[in-house]
Order: structure tokens, then sequence, then C-alpha cells
């Protein structure tokens, strides 16, 4: 986990660059928690909560999973700063055209790769295998979002009903991990960036989801209505013997 942004914490060029996505990720989402708050009809501290819950819910997931020390978000000013400026940029700016819409979908895009790069990174860092590396980084990427939807009371839309968005994420993970194995990480997070955009990107547009849950029936019986059997009976008519009445019928016994 990166220290406070000075010369000494920032010595090398992967540091700055993972810092730089880093903060870059925390704006974006918390860009997209704003627009979630004025699609709910928030008040503007409904903006300021929401938006750094979105931008700052996966760091924080991350963080604690880590337990490597203090929470980043909460010990560097500037990613609670990142925070309420994006969320106050979305209170001014309505962002309702199409345009903006389109725009708006590559920030989504983006943050995505951001935060599966960088989660990737520091969990590669913290001396994690490759695959808690690569779960870290899908973590990271989607916490936020997550945090968002839960806050909001409604299903988290990364679990299913929409198109790919944590596979993007686990794709640009991979290209962090590949890449850091060879001695190329800043080519590997400049990599997960690009894929992940723009697979989800991609998935957006064609509409490419996941499939649905098969339905598993192991230890139940069959659903199937039980199977009936008409019998037919044949009745023969049998004479009644009796008593005449005094109208003439007979009566039956």
């Amino acid at each position: 986990m990166l220290p406070l942004l000075t010369d000494a914490a920032l010595s090398t060029p992967a540091d700055v660059i993972v810092r730089v996505v880093d903060l870059a990720g925390v704006f974006a989402n918390a860009m997209l928690g704003g627009l979630a708050a004025r699609a709910a009809r928030l008040d503007i501290f409904g903006f300021v909560v929401l938006a750094i819950a979105s931008g700052l819910g996966g760091g924080i997931i991350r963080d604690l999973l880590l337990g490597t020390g203090p929470v980043l978000a909460l010990t560097d000013p500037l990613y609670l700063w990142f925070s309420v400026v994006g969320a106050l940029l979305v209170a001014i700016i309505p962002f309702s055209s199409p345009r903006a819409a389109t725009g708006l979908a590559i920030v989504d895009a983006s943050a995505l790769g951001c935060w599966a790069a960088v989660g990737t990174q520091r969990g590669l860092n913290a001396g994690l295998d490759w695959l808690p590396a690569i779960l870290l980084g899908v973590v990271t990427a989607v916490g936020g979002g997550m945090v968002r939807d839960l806050l909001l009371v409604r299903r988290p839309a990364v679990l299913g009903g929409n198109t790919l968005y944590a596979t993007s994420a686990l794709a640009g993970a991979v290209f962090v991990v590949v890449f850091s194995a060879v001695g190329l990480p800043i080519v590997g997070t400049f990599s997960s960036l690009v894929v992940a955009a723009a697979l989800s990107l991609l998935a957006r547009h064609y509409r490419w989801t996941l499939p649905l849950a098969p339905m598993l029936r192991v230890g139940h019986r069959s659903q199937r209505s039980p199977r009936t059997t008409t019998i037919q009976v044949r009745t023969t008519s049998i004479p009644v013997v009796g008593k005449r009445s005094d109208d003439g019928r007979d009566r039956g016994h």
C-alpha cells in the first residue's frame, strides 16, 4: 500500500502510475455514485455519501483484506477529495444528453479497468500468489458498485442481469499477473486498463451476458404430475322385482 504523495513514496515510475490510475478510478467511481444519487433523488449530502462509498468502497475492502496497515483512503486526503469533487461535478452538471451518456459509459469502463489493475498490482506487491491477487483485483473493481447498490437497497448489479462487468475485471487482472511475471508491471497495468475497459464497452454494445445458472434438482423428486389411469366399468342393467303399487307402477324393495 502506497504512503502519502512524497518523493520517497513515488521513487519509481511504477509507483507513480499505480497511484495516478488509482486516483482516476476513485474519481470515476465517485461520479457514478453521484449519478446513482441523482437517479434516487437524494440531496447534496446523499450525493457526497454515495459518491464516497462508490469511489472508495472497493479500495477500502481491498486494504482491509490485505491487512498491511491503515486504510489508504483514510490516511491520504487526496482520495476523499477526489470522491467529493466527483460527486459535486455530477451534482452540478446534468449529464443528460446522449453524448454525455456515452462519455459516462467510457468513464465506467475506464474505472473498472483502473480498479482491476491497481487491486491486482497491490496484491502482488503485498506478496500474494497470482490467484488471490486476481481475486483482489476483481473485488477492488466491483466492490464500490456493490456498496453503492446496497446503500440504495437494491440487488448489486454485478450479481447478474447485466452485461459483462466482473468478467471484464477478471480479464484485466489476468493481464496484470502475466506481464508482472515477465518483469513488465507497467505494461501490465496499462494492458489491464485497456482490456477491461474495451471488453466492458463491447459487452455493453453487443449485450454480452453470462448464461443463467442451471436449475439443479439434486435430491428432489421429479416435479412431473402423476400419471392417472382411467378405468371404465361396464355396468349391466338388472331388472328390479317389486310390488305393484295402486297406480300400476312397480315399487322396488
